[in-house]
């Protein structure tokens, strides 16, 4: 009984802090509220960094079975390098200095070596600490976005190098621009949680990596005809999406910073709907085109929806959320058969569902926005189906074209570097041979590697 009890105070405790301030007195209704949104911030924060298990499935379910411990391991090292360049560097450029003055306005100068006060300071709507580590987590999905673009072939040290740089600067500078209260902020873009920021970054590094990489052995004919290279899991790829599809609740609903008046339901309710639109229109329209149902492309046709309704999750209509996922779907699609026909090997679609359907739903909130939602966000003005007229949707458009550039140009300027002085690529055999081995010396299935008759002790 004693234990019961116990089990129900902690539960009641978590459910409602506001018992937990009692022991100190009356606390005021702004603490009370700080607190709320502290809570629901780190929460969002957890689904955020959670979703790297889904980036972990879908890339290795996506790919051979020969690189699957390689794909895994890097993301965590990835993941822990990222943390410690972006607490150094990183956040000070996206969120450091007055963005009103000078260079501010293009990059942040302020908080490297980021050291918080230990608690929030009066009148702060949640503690800095909190907001660091939901920004942190922004930054790494970011970086695993890219990440589609190295896979299979890419050496571990490019992995380690890139990862300094594009945490360090390249991500940040964007992310000054648009939510650091840059230049792109001053003329109202609007991005309310990363179509741009995080997705079509890490798509233009992919599509730079991919470029300046080539394509896998086997992947394209001397006549330019592909050729189908099968990941390994499809059964991992699709718990991917789903892990990624309940993370993103934190990506969007978590980007309202606040509990306030539950604004950020009705941001989960819009991104549940954009992700439906675009599993069910992906699916669709591979039936259609192939004569069959195709299941990869419908799990990208979720992912595309999810990309496309980040953008505009806080500031459109129902109806709108839905039309936003249901083109997505088709768009990834479409998008993936182009880059295939200019000989583009993509194994994870990153410049599809990332970049095409960034750009797609960023560009959405000029057509879709509405005023009474634009108030509530305090961000820009209405589309141009609700009386804005073009100029959101110009906004819109040159931030997808400045951003793009820069996360493009920039990306491709380090990794031409870095392929002149060290190589981008392993070697031929390395490739045949997987990354588990010529990079690890270890395998991801050893039993499968058991069963080849490879004596794994050796290696």
């Amino acid at each position: 009984m004693l234990k019961k009890s116990l089990l129900g105070l902690g539960a009641l405790l978590l459910l409602f802090p506001t018992m937990a301030f009692a022991a100190d007195g009356d606390p005021s209704a702004a603490t009370l509220n700080m607190g709320l949104n502290a809570l629901w911030i780190l929460v969002a924060a957890i689904l955020v960094l959670l979703m790297q298990g889904g980036f972990i499935l879908l890339e290795t379910g996506s790919t051979r079975m020969k690189n699957a411990g390689h794909v895994a391991g890097k993301t965590i090292f990835t993941v822990g390098l990222a943390s410690l360049v972006y607490w150094a560097v990183g956040y000070g450029i996206a969120f450091g200095g007055d963005a009103s003055e000078g260079l501010n306005k293009f990059m942040g100068i302020g908080n490297f070596f980021f050291d918080p006060s230990i608690l929030a300071g009066e009148g702060d709507s949640y503690p800095s600490t909190i907001f660091f580590v939901f920004q942190l987590a922004f930054a790494a999905v970011s970086l695993s976005i890219a990440w589609g673009g190295f896979a299979e072939r890419a050496k571990l040290s490019v992995y380690l190098i890139f990862t300094i740089i594009f945490t360090a600067v390249i991500y940040p500078i964007i992310a000054h621009w648009i939510w650091g209260g840059g230049w792109l902020a001053a003329d109202g873009a609007q991005d309310y949680a990363g179509s741009t920021v995080v997705h079509l970054t890490g798509a233009m590094a992919a599509f730079a990596a991919t470029i300046l990489l080539k394509p896998r052995i086997g992947k394209f004919n001397k006549d330019g005809s592909a050729n189908e290279i099968l990941g390994h899991n499809q059964v991992f790829t699709s718990l991917s999406v789903l892990l990624l599809w309940v993370g993103w609740f934190g990506f969007n609903a978590g980007s309202a910073v606040s509990v306030g008046e539950g604004f950020f339901g009705y941001v989960a309710f819009t991104t549940q709907l954009g992700a439906a639109g675009g599993a069910v229109s992906a699916l669709l329209i591979s039936w259609l085109v192939k004569g069959k149902a195709d299941i990869p492309t419908m799990l990208n046709g979720a992912l595309a929806g999810l990309v496309a309704i980040t953008a505009s999750c806080a500031f459109v209509e129902p109806w709108a959320a839905v039309v936003i996922g249901l083109i997505a779907g088709v768009l990834v699609f479409l998008s993936a058969q182009f880059f295939e026909k200019i000989r583009v090997d993509d194994p994870i679609s990153a410049m599809s569902v990332h970049g095409a359907a960034g750009v797609w739903g960023t560009l959405a909130n000029g057509l879709f926005a509405t005023q009474k939602l634009v108030d509530q966000v305090g961000v820009g003005k209405a589309g141009l189906f609700y009386g804005g007229g073009g100029e959101q949707l110009w906004v819109q458009f040159l931030s997808v074209v400045v951003c793009g550039a820069f996360a493009f140009a920039a990306s491709f300027i380090v990794l031409w570097v870095i392929k002149q002085v060290s190589g981008l690529r392993v070697t031929e055999e390395q490739e045949i041979i997987g990354l588990d081995l010529s990079e690890h010396g270890t395998y991801g299935y050893p039993e499968a590697l058991k069963r080849a008759g490879t004596n794994t002790t050796s290696l």
